[in-house]
């Protein structure tokens, strides 16, 4: 999942994000603690501007002991694409993509386990 500095150009963290097939960047300092998300509206933004000046601040995170049922149905009400999973101190473990956490919890259902 890849991840950006807040000073990164927004055309350089697209080009990353887009070769590793995926369309958000999460937005970390040195420690890996999460400042912000780039999805792919803010990632098409003016290519000039920085990381810092187009990211959401602040975004829902989960944690990764969370049921995955619940992380999707948080995800499907707020209409979040994905969203990072974070610990209890902010460091970054990965990024959730909704349509992943739908999969895995209809999946957790249909096999009784849910």
């Amino acid at each position: 999942m890849p991840t950006c500095g807040l000073d990164e150009r927004l055309e350089d963290v697209r080009q990353r994000v887009e070769a590793a097939g995926w369309d958000a960047c999460v937005v970390v300092n040195q420690e890996h603690i999460v400042l912000g998300l780039l999805r792919s509206g803010e990632l098409r933004r003016e290519s000039e501007s920085v990381a810092e000046r187009a990211m959401r601040p602040g975004p829902s995170t989960f944690r990764p002991f969370l049921p995955i049922d619940e992380t999707a149905a948080h995800m499907v009400e707020h209409d979040l694409e994905n969203s990072p999973v974070t610990t209890a101190d902010g460091r970054l473990v990965g990024l959730v993509r909704r349509a992943d956490a739908v999969k895995a919890a209809h999946e957790l259902h249909d096999h009784g386990h849910g």
